[in-house]
């Protein structure tokens, strides 16, 4: 079985978020199930850098939404890669944008659409598409070209990685698409008026997938369905929840290069050392109070305004805090200014730094993730790996993969986690004093510890979903 993927990003060559996780590492899973992936991609120039002189040129447009274009084969990293070579559209800072979007997104992501639908029809040289899998809605137009083209026999998968990101455009741009009119319709690419690519990949799938149980049901509701709950709610038997997993092997705290001191479920008494530098990289205090940890975006969606509000009484309830992340400029200014009213009890370093995650996984003792909404989530993952126990809102994949610690799971020696509802501050702060309180007993936190790391996280399962939904939809064309 040979199938195209298209993304906007793949790790670890460019990443913004767990986009790039997924589509890094579905891949070497699906191998092993005898599924062949090759994954489009854009030309960034990080990718380009990483290119070995003289790799194949595969594919080549005298123009492509406004320049000449190739397609060129390579591995990278483990990648089996097809790459989109396209200057003027990929040759510049950032992948959405440098500060902002790009005004023409609309065309840099449509051209990325075009490439895939034209490998699905005609293929490369030894690689000939069984079926076709785009991932969220910069890729989403890779369908809507398969669709109208000559390629529309060929079965197609897309996965709602976030549904609030959806590449909505003016109908002004619909002209440079390159598609017959009849496409610009509610059946086609047509939304509200404009142009939306994402709508468009829903409307012309031949199965969709979302990357959570609970978030497949929670999307055909008008509270979380961003405006599509009714597209979805008519797809319903061809909506899947498959469960994100994660690349075990760069996220394993036994051999995991960025730690200080690996361990495993025996050996948890080694985590002190990269608690320790932990401590030491965020100014904190070196005490037996509980640290907690947050990496995320600063961002409505992620709930880091809910955190703000009670990271006060956090602090005086005894806790310690390490926060990475960057995003909402009030946020990050309210987040900077309780680290100074807190030092030594509150650090945080504004960014990303891909290290500085592992370490914080493997140094702290749990890991808050408070999301209005959240399709998958990969932190409480890795928390879950590294025995960072996660505390989470019930919502979306964070409920399908953090058993909460209530009486009887404790009793029962099987809780994970902590879950908290309703999705306000006060709820979250309860949920924080919560796990202060299990803290204190070592015996109840190390279970929850080991119980976490002992949690199936790998793709293993989810590459057997999506090979089965890939036969199945191969074998009814």
């Amino acid at each position: 079985m040979q199938v195209l993927a298209v993304a906007s990003e793949i790790f670890p060559l460019v990443k913004t978020g767990g986009l790039a996780d997924v589509a890094g590492a579905l891949p070497g899973a699906l191998a092993a199930r005898g599924v062949t992936v090759r994954t489009l991609v854009p030309g960034y120039p990080a990718v380009m850098r990483a290119l070995a002189p003289g790799s194949a040129q595969v594919r080549h447009y005298d123009e492509l939404f406004g320049g000449t274009a190739s397609i060129v084969a390579a591995e990278i990293a483990g990648l089996n890669l097809l790459i989109l070579d396209a200057p003027h559209l990929f040759d510049r800072p950032g992948i959405y944008g440098d500060g902002g979007d790009y005004d023409d997104n609309w065309r840099r992501f449509a051209a990325l659409g075009k490439a895939g639908a034209d490998i699905a029809e005609h293929g490369v040289p030894h690689f000939l598409p069984d079926l076709v899998h785009a991932h969220d809605w910069q890729a989403a137009m890779t369908l809507a070209y398969m669709r109208y083209g000559n390629a529309h026999a060929v079965p197609s998968v897309i996965t709602v990685h976030n549904l609030a990101f959806q590449g909505q455009f003016s109908g002004s741009i619909f002209p440079g698409l390159g598609l017959p009119d009849a496409a610009m319709s509610i059946q086609g690419v047509e939304y509200y008026g404009d142009v939306g690519f994402l709508k468009a990949g829903l409307q012309a799938a031949s199965a969709i997938t979302t990357v959570s149980p609970t978030y497949a049901r929670e999307i055909r509701t008008r509270e979380f369905g961003m405006g599509l709950d009714g597209l979805l709610e008519g797809r319903a038997a061809d909506l899947h929840g498959i469960v994100n997993g994660i690349d075990t092997a760069v996220w394993n705290p036994e051999t995991d290069v960025h730690l200080p001191s690996n361990y495993g479920p025996r050996s948890l008494v080694k985590r002190r050392m990269n608690r320790a530098a932990v401590e030491a990289r965020f100014g904190l205090d070196n005490d037996a109070s509980p640290l907690f940890c947050v990496v995320s975006r600063m961002t409505w969606q992620k709930g880091i305004d809910l955190l703000v509000e009670v990271l006060d009484p956090i602090v005086s309830a005894g806790a310690r805090l390490a926060i990475l992340g960057s995003g909402d400029h009030a946020m990050e200014g309210a987040l900077l200014s309780a680290a100074a009213r807190h030092r030594g009890r509150f650090g945080i370093v504004i960014g990303y730094d891909e290290p500085l995650s592992h370490l914080m996984q493997a140094g702290c003792d749990a890991i808050l993730i408070p999301s209005r909404f959240e399709p998958c989530g990969l932190t409480q993952l890795y928390g879950l790996r590294y025995g960072c126990v996660p505390i989470v809102s019930r919502t979306g994949g964070l409920a399908d993969t953090v058993i909460d610690a209530n009486e009887a799971a404790v009793s029962a020696g099987v809780a994970t986690g902590l879950q908290f509802s309703p999705i306000d501050a006060s709820s979250l702060l309860r949920s924080v004093e919560r796990a202060i309180f299990l803290h204190r007993d070592a015996g109840v936190w190390t279970s929850m510890q080991k119980q976490g790391m002992k949690a199936d996280v790998s793709w293993d399962r989810s590459a057997g979903r999506y090979a089965s939904l890939y036969e199945t939809l191969i074998s009814e064309e």
